[in-house]
């Protein structure tokens, strides 16, 4: 099923390219800086399982807007909590 029979709109995504699914020397997820590098210092939530204290700091030092990478765990999903924290961002983020 298509995105137009479901009524949504057409959706921004990034396109990971040549990093998908290639391991950085460095340890950082393989998403982190192509995500980076999409945001452009805009504010940015990435939503995973994978992230750690590596792609914290990656982000910390080459993003210059607010960014939050959120861990779900796979086997729960969303819950209250993680809808909580990503409004917090939004509304932090909001001009």
């Amino acid at each position: 099923m298509d995105r137009a029979r479901l009524g949504l709109p057409e959706l921004a995504f990034v396109d990971f390219g040549d990093a998908l699914f290639r391991e950085r020397p460095d340890g950082v997820h393989w998403k982190t800086g192509p995500l980076v590098e999409y945001a452009g210092g805009r504010p940015f939530v990435r939503v995973d399982d994978e992230q750690s204290g590596r792609d914290e700091a990656y982000v910390a030092a080459h993003h210059g807007g607010p960014g939050l990478l959120h861990h779900v765990d796979p086997r729960i999903g969303l819950r209250e909590d993680d809808f909580r924290a990503l409004g917090d961002l939004a509304r932090s983020a909001r001009p």
